[in-house]
């Protein structure tokens, strides 16, 4: 058993020293407008709500050349945000789904949307970013010069060392590194080398929480490790304190990192053997607490202290009432065909490992509980393991599969009583097609 605790309220000042204005602290979710087209306004609206119930600022629109509804699908998505009110988006250019964006369209786009009231503003200008693109930054000079844009994009290839020569270019930037590389857990190693090398300009930090993906027509069968990573990614935001960070992803089903609801229409061909019956939704449960603790660069929300930043915060509240979150993936590493996966990505010069040695055979469960108590979790008809959860933290945990299998058991217990509980669905040797399925199902008590 592995037993930790993000002792939110205890936490120490952090040693890193902010070098932002706090007011700049905001939250987004990367969104991939390739993945909507076929999504209603009254869709929209339901995902955007959920966003906001979870703390979250606006989103991050990802857009391909490609894609021939870009426009109806931006004019939706931001008709919808102004509707709602109080949510904010901005652009990001995705330069490898469909190869590079002509200067002048994207320049038409950015001076299409950056006056709508919904169009985020950082520091007074519309924000923009993009997903690559190195062999553009040219263009950018001019981009900026036409639509006057804050200009933060993702040139994560060039790496920290590399961006030094682009710094005259760029207004800040965001790093996709988000996951670790191998066997082992997420530091804070890039992130610090990024906001290092960019001597005060604006880091955008990345938080996911997993990744696998099986799409041969793009030629991506790998994944990089999850398990703990949601939880223990939100402690080094608190720590770190960067002016943005943005959630890979909230729709992004080919990689499994979405954190919003399923849409069956937007998943990419050939993962939904994958997606279909595995929902994240629950990932979202914790990020007020999570989100708040950031935005304060300090404990955790209780009662006596919360404060919220802006009115959607206050209509949607942190709950304190005793709750569970519980993810793990339903087949044992070794009980079928890796599928030809890897861990890690030899494409990007990773060593290639076997997924087995990356993806760890336990049940993740965090809870929160507003007294002392007793968490159980039970695999099977077999004995539960009871874990002791603190007050008015989110306390983390994670028990090994140890050959076990069947449905699985969660519950708070307090004073005798059952103040909480779920039940998760079974581990099983048997795979689908005899293939191990690498994506995580998330679920949580009512």
């Amino acid at each position: 058993m592995i037993l930790t605790y993000l002792v939110l309220m205890l936490l120490a000042v952090s040693s890193v020293v902010s070098q932002y204005p706090v007011e700049d602290q905001s939250v987004f979710a990367h969104f991939i407008v390739g993945n909507a087209a076929a999504m209603t306004p009254a869709q929209w609206e339901s995902d955007i709500i959920e966003a906001q119930k979870a703390h979250i600022d606006g989103f991050a629109l990802n857009i391909a050349p490609q894609d021939d509804y870009t426009d109806r699908v931006l004019q939706v998505a931001y008709d919808t945000a102004e509707r709602v009110g109080n949510f904010s988006l901005f652009l990001s250019f995705d330069y490898l789904s469909g190869g590079p964006w002509p200067a002048d369209r994207v320049i038409k786009t950015i001076n299409a949307f950056k006056d709508r009231p919904a169009q985020f503003y950082f520091r007074d200008k519309p924000l923009v970013s993009t997903f690559e693109g190195v062999g553009n930054t040219g263009d950018w000079p001019n981009i900026k010069a036409a639509t006057g844009c804050m200009f933060i994009p993702c040139w994560t290839s060039l790496g920290p060392t590399g961006i030094l020569g682009v710094l005259d270019i760029i207004d800040g930037a965001f790093s996709w590194d988000a996951w670790p590389v191998g066997a082992q857990d997420k530091d804070t190693a890039s992130d610090e080398a990024w906001i290092s090398a960019l001597a005060g300009k604006p880091y955008m930090l990345p938080v996911a929480p997993w990744f696998y993906t099986n799409l041969p027509q793009w030629h991506k069968n790998w994944l990089w490790r999850g398990d703990d990573l949601w939880h223990y990614r939100w402690r080094q935001i608190m720590d770190l304190q960067p002016p943005i960070v943005q959630i890979l992803s909230w729709n992004d089903y080919g990689e499994t990192h979405y954190i919003g609801p399923i849409h069956e229409e937007g998943v990419p061909g050939g993962a939904l053997r994958y997606v279909s019956g595995h929902p994240h939704d629950a990932w979202r449960t914790f990020l007020p607490h999570y989100i708040d603790a950031y935005r304060r660069n300090s404990p955790t929300c209780q009662r006596s202290s919360c404060r919220f930043s802006t009115l959607s915060k206050a209509q949607y509240p942190i709950s304190f009432a005793d709750k569970i979150v519980y993810w793990y993936r339903l087949n044992p590493s070794g009980s079928g065909s890796a599928d030809g996966t890897t861990g890690n990505n030899p494409a990007m010069g990773q060593p290639a490992m076997h997924p087995q040695e990356i993806a760890q055979d336990r049940v993740f469960v965090s809870a929160f509980v507003p007294e002392p108590s007793d968490l159980y979790v039970q695999i099977g008809e077999n004995p539960p393991t009871v874990l002791s959860a603190q007050a008015s933290v989110i306390n983390h945990f994670s028990v090994p599969f140890d050959g076990q299998t069947g449905c699985v058991k969660f519950a708070i217990i307090r004073d005798q009583e059952e103040k909480a509980s779920a039940v998760g669905p079974e581990i099983t040797n048997q795979c689908r097609q005899n293939n191990v399925d690498w994506n995580a199902y998330v679920g949580s008590s009512d």
